[in-house]
């Protein structure tokens, strides 16, 4: 995800005159609500992957890639990989000893089977498959592919937390899977690998999780919290937002406190071995899954209405099981349709722009073209229908 706190403010400081503080800002992602710290659980069953056996939390999403190479001993191998990723991801691969080779994914992010086979060679050592921003791909296809080519299969659900392909739980057909809790749960931190039943055996042979650094989950979590406070309460809200983060960077750097940033691009191999916190335990324990899944669900829906004749969604229509991540537009003007919307209270993701320099310039036009164009619009579960249809209004207003 490539928008920040940091890059929030640029484009805000960058309109100038022109950027009014809107009357209420509607985030890019969901925020934490005070009652999701109460010490006891919620009473709301677990979910997939939450209710499955030796389930490896982890501090980030691409902790737990590293620890699936491992599993699947990959170091020094090859592995196909979709050409379309954030980049982190391939950036732990590689720091891992992985050799990516990569494959075609079309303009509507859908991964190209026939490209991957052509690329399968006897070095090829694992299918790795991205499923975009909640978006299922063929899992019949890749599961064949990956068992006629006696390879195992790496589910990437970094962008698909709850998300099912009709009634199969994204994440479940995948000899390993990686999630990513906090792009969809209000979580200050959080990732998990879960293993296939054969292989789940040797997970607790891979190396304990530290504890993260508590300055990095408080900074997180209080940001958090401040946002919730801002999408409730509105401009005043929105000042304390800014002096307590203002305050929180000054008592950073003085104090030379270590912090450990979500939502960044570049793998550390220092962080590797951090586990998640335990406040995004309680936090996870405090959420109504079936209604997150309902409410995302809805506000695509509403966008979906509002805006198919003039900016369709890339992902197409929502089909049974998808939770969706973001409802993602392509744009011409990608900065531009941002930082108006911006002005208008809305928050967006520019999404993977950056072309990571393993992949070749200019082998993959359709994916180029994704990362110039694609904007994304929120639909968490914070969102009413009345934001909902703002969000959708806004962009109207910006298109024409």
């Amino acid at each position: 995800m490539a928008t920040t706190a940091a890059k929030r403010m640029t484009l805000t400081e960058g309109l100038g005159e022109r950027a009014p503080a809107p009357i209420r800002m509607i985030p890019c992602m969901p925020t934490t609500w005070p009652h999701m710290l109460r010490p006891w659980p919620s009473t709301t069953p677990l979910v997939f992957p939450f209710d499955q056996p030796r389930l490896r939390y982890r501090y980030f999403a691409r902790n737990a890639v590293w620890d699936a190479v491992d599993l699947l001993d990959l170091s020094g191998k090859e592995v196909l990989f979709p050409a379309y990723h954030h980049g982190v991801e391939l950036e732990t691969l590689i720091a891992a000893g992985v050799k990516p080779v990569f494959f075609r994914v079309d303009a509507q992010m859908q991964s190209d089977f026939e490209d991957a086979r052509e690329k399968l060679s006897a070095r090829t050592a694992a299918l790795y498959l991205i499923h975009y921003v909640g978006f299922p791909q063929d899992l019949e296809a890749a599961r064949s592919f990956a068992d006629a080519a006696g390879i195992p299969l790496i589910e990437d659900c970094a962008l698909s937390l709850l998300s099912r392909s009709g009634r199969v739980p994204l994440g479940s057909a995948g000899d390993a899977a990686v999630f990513c809790f906090y792009k969809t749960l209000p979580v200050p931190n959080g990732g998990a690998l879960l293993a296939r039943v054969r292989l789940r055996p040797l997970v607790d042979e891979l190396p304990e999780p530290a504890a993260p650094p508590f300055a990095s989950m408080a900074s997180h979590l209080i940001g958090s919290l401040l946002g919730n406070l801002e999408l409730r309460a509105g401009p005043w809200a929105q000042r304390l937002r800014q002096t307590v983060r203002e305050a929180g960077r000054w008592a950073v750097h003085r104090g030379r406190i270590p912090r450990v940033s979500t939502g960044t691009q570049h793998f550390e191999r220092r962080d590797v071995g951090l586990g998640m916190s335990a406040a995004s335990h309680v936090i996870l324990r405090n959420q109504d899954y079936p209604a997150i899944v309902e409410a995302r669900r809805r506000n695509y829906f509403l966008l979906y209405a509002a805006l198919r004749g003039i900016a369709p969604p890339v992902t197409g229509e929502l089909t049974t099981g998808v939770c969706p991540l973001f409802y993602p537009v392509r744009v011409k003007d990608k900065a531009s349709v941002m930082s108006e919307l911006l002005v208008r209270g809305v928050e967006t993701v520019d999404f993977w722009r950056v072309r990571h320099p393993a992949v070749p310039e200019g082998e993959f036009p359709e994916v180029d073209a994704l990362r110039a164009e694609v904007v994304e619009l929120p639909v968490h579960q914070d969102l009413s229908p009345a934001d909902a249809e703002h969000v959708a209004a806004s962009l109207r207003e910006v298109l024409r």
